[in-house]
């Protein structure tokens, strides 16, 4: 016959450390799985993710190793050889694919190139809206008060500057107009609704019990809001960032579309568009093809920011 004192001291001993016993009525119980993990589990089931994950994917290959894609030179163009030439289908991959504009440069090649700055833009941009407003949005809605006060007055003045208007303004007062430089513009003017989206998140959160708790045991500051609010905060914010990245390639290429945006030799979809409107009429394929790809960039990542939503949101399940 067991050892009956024997066995329950090795079950307690187990529980202890923390590993499952095994009972008469079956297995141990399958440890619950994270937000993150059901979240991933699933975004992997997901048509919409799977597409437009490739779809950036393939963005960001293109935008790291354009000379992957084309050996041609997107600032040199033969004019008298190639002014304005009429796409030519058959040549994949090559100068001619798409045709040439007025001074003779490959619009394949240019498109290609300009993905680089497009999603540079967009998510150098997205990086610093997240972590300014991120930050500011965590301090206002933890602490309250004056600071609470004094970041959300600050966030309504930021709100009634329009975006684009602000963002020309700032970028005028430039003569070199960097990709640094639009990224610092846009981010300067863009992080208010992350900030106010964090707000919300973190005043929701600092009330939980799991904070109460560490407030007790007398955990710091610090580590409340990285360790205890910030984990469980984030969420929204992730979906927002996610869903507003495409809309700031869309600021970059409106202001490089009214020349205040990229500058000097820089390549900008938004630039290519300007140029080609004088031409849409009898040349239409120096305006489908930059416009067509800036589309399904920014169709993209919307359609990324829709499937995190659906897969971050308990409502949505």
């Amino acid at each position: 016959m067991p050892d009956m004192t024997k066995t329950a001291h090795e079950d307690a001993a187990n529980v202890v450390a923390g590993t499952p016993v095994a009972t008469d009525s079956g297995p141990a119980p399958e440890k619950p799985r994270s937000l993150g993990a059901d979240a991933w589990r699933d975004l992997r089931r997901n048509p919409l993710f799977l597409v437009s994950a490739a779809l950036i994917l393939l963005l960001l290959l293109v935008s790291v190793w354009p000379s992957l894609f084309t050996g041609e030179n997107p600032n040199i163009g033969d004019q008298a050889k190639h002014f304005l030439g009429k796409p030519e289908l058959g040549h994949v991959f090559q100068a001619d694919w798409w045709g040439f504009d007025r001074t003779g440069r490959s619009i394949y090649a240019r498109t290609i190139y300009g993905t680089r700055n497009s999603i540079l833009v967009g998510v150098g941009v997205t990086v610093l809206v997240t972590l300014l407003g991120g930050l500011l949005g965590m301090l206002a809605g933890y602490f309250g008060g004056f600071w609470d006060s004094l970041i959300s007055r600050l966030t309504d003045i930021f709100f009634g500057i329009p975006f684009l208007l602000g963002a020309m303004v700032v970028l005028n007062a430039f003569t070199d107009r960097t990709v640094w430089v639009v990224m610092g513009a846009l981010a300067f003017l863009g992080w208010t609704q992350i900030a106010r989206v964090m707000r919300g998140a973190v005043i929701t959160t600092k009330h939980a019990d799991y904070v109460v708790a560490a407030k007790a045991l007398g955990a710091g500051t610090k580590r409340i809001l990285f360790r205890h609010i910030l984990p469980n905060a984030i969420a929204p914010v992730i979906v927002v960032a996610t869903i507003v990245l495409g809309s700031y390639i869309v600021a970059e290429s409106t202001l490089s579309f009214l020349g205040l945006g990229l500058g000097g030799d820089s390549i900008s979809w938004g630039g290519d568009i300007s140029d080609a409107i004088q031409d849409i009429r009898n040349n239409p394929h120096t305006l489908i093809f930059p416009a067509g790809l800036l589309s399904i960039t920014v169709l993209a990542f919307i359609m990324m920011g829709d499937a995190v939503r659906e897969a971050l949101d308990p409502k949505l399940r």
